[in-house]
């Protein structure tokens, strides 16, 4: 079973300086899902930054991942990354955990 990260990601740029590189933010998480890496993501609220929930082999290389985020790119954000091993879970979840 692999673990579990939440990244907290945290705006460090006024809110319009956010929303002209969403779409590029949005993108680039896509291609995490595509890759099996995360399972959900979305702003906060109040919309101070954002959450995302994934696997990755260690914080190392959730933090690789992240690294090519356009947020990190433009220095629009920070993130702090949160390991966890999910020991208790819901059924739907074993497959993305590789139980």
């Amino acid at each position: 079973m692999k673990n579990l990260f939440v990244i907290l990601i945290a705006y460090t740029k006024p809110l319009n300086a956010i929303e002209e590189i969403l779409s590029q933010h949005r993108a680039f998480l896509s291609k995490g899902y595509e890759s099996g890496y995360l399972l959900a993501s979305g702003p906060q609220n109040p919309k101070t930054g954002g959450i995302v929930i994934g696997k990755f082999d260690s914080k190392e290389c959730a933090e690789e991942f992240f690294k090519h985020d356009p947020y990190a790119q433009n220095n629009a954000a920070t993130y702090q990354i949160l390991e966890f091993t999910p020991v208790l879970h819901h059924t739907l979840l074993e497959s993305f955990l590789e139980i």
